[in-house]
């Protein structure tokens, strides 16, 4: 019998539930791991147990309570419907998984679904369309850290990174001609932020990564799996499928945690700087997200949307994530055969 290859989509984690106290364990899982939070393990410890876990979980659990549907969070129901999509689409001779790298599904329980399936050829899929060592690396080194034990080391492939994947592209492109771009004064882009420590940690030549002047504006040696250039090339690679002029949009990050310098310029600032100028609409992209979740759902459009009407705008418009869009899922079996 000839084997089948098996597909594992992995994306970030979600809580088991709304409640607090399934939010404080997704959030200690999450925020626990040293490339989320990059500090010596004793400082880490104190942060998170200390600090984050009792202020932030009762927050955050309101918040999930807001977005929280029938089907549970929309990161993991829009996950599942990617992971049945594909498969229709692969057919019978691939076995096409999901799991979230913090909490459910867990990663090791569905590599043991491969193992029992006597399958030992794997693509693992993390759903960042860029590279980061908090989100696609650590998803790599768990399944490494997984299967190392294991008496037949399958033949694993990773997927590193997808910024310009013409058919994500597309799909990003299609969803934003849902819209009337001509009635928007600005368009941004808004990526999830990151310590600008961590980016530095990803230049090799150690002299580039904010060093450099516009250092993220085009992809070269040093900065080929920066998460922060590689944001940058799916935004033009959006504006251009789309004619958007380089005036007409910004590119700018959110989700900043922490007092530390995050790579800027934080959306929080360029709303209130177009709100000053006198814009009234703005459309957003999340181009990091391959599916709504909290950070486009709620922060962009409830938060920054309510932030911009107070500072005298009229409208922060969110284009909805890939989700189940079926450009996206041509996107997903084009990464998955190749």
């Amino acid at each position: 019998m000839k084997s089948k290859k098996g597909i594992l989509l992995i994306n970030l984690g979600t809580p088991d539930s709304p409640s607090t106290a399934d939010v404080r364990k997704y959030l200690d899982e999450f925020l626990s791991d040293p490339r989320v939070i990059d500090l010596n393990p004793l400082g880490r410890f104190f942060l998170v147990k200390g600090i984050i876990l009792p202020t932030r979980s009762p927050k955050s659990a309101a918040t999930y309570q807001k977005i929280w549907t029938e089907n549970g969070s929309p990161l993991m129901h829009y996950t599942v419907r990617q992971k049945e999509l594909l498969a229709e689409r692969l057919g019978d001779d691939y076995m096409v998984e999901y799991a979230m790298r913090y909490q459910n599904p867990n990663i090791e329980k569905v590599l043991e679904r491969f193992r029992k399936a006597k399958i030992f050829d794997i693509k693992v899929i993390p759903l960042f369309p860029q590279y980061a060592s908090a989100t696609t690396g650590s998803v790599h080194d768990m399944v490494m850290a997984l299967v190392k034990n294991w008496q037949i080391i399958p033949n694993i492939q990773f997927v590193n990174s997808f910024p310009d994947h013409p058919i994500m592209i597309d799909a990003f492109a299609q969803l934003g001609n849902k819209y009337d771009l001509a009635a928007y004064d600005h368009v941004l882009f808004s990526f999830h932020g990151l310590p600008k420590r961590q980016l530095m940690k990803a230049d090799p030549s150690g002299c580039h990564c904010q060093q450099v002047e516009n250092c993220c504006a085009k992809i070269n040696i040093n900065n080929q799996y920066c998460y922060s250039a590689q944001s940058h090339l799916t935004a033009r690679s959006i504006a251009q499928k789309l004619n958007i002029p380089q005036e007409k949009y910004s590119i700018c990050f959110q989700s900043r945690l922490g007092k530390d310098p995050w790579v800027e310029p934080y959306t929080s600032e360029v709303i209130a700087r177009l709100a000053k100028e006198g814009k009234k609409k703005l459309l957003v992209f999340c181009p990091a997200f391959v599916a709504d979740c909290l950070e486009t759902t709620f922060e962009i459009g409830v938060e920054y949307d309510e932030e911009f009407k107070h500072l005298g705008g009229e409208k922060v418009q969110l284009v909805e994530g890939l989700n189940e869009h079926p450009r996206w899922i041509d996107a997903l079996e084009d990464i998955a055969r190749n």
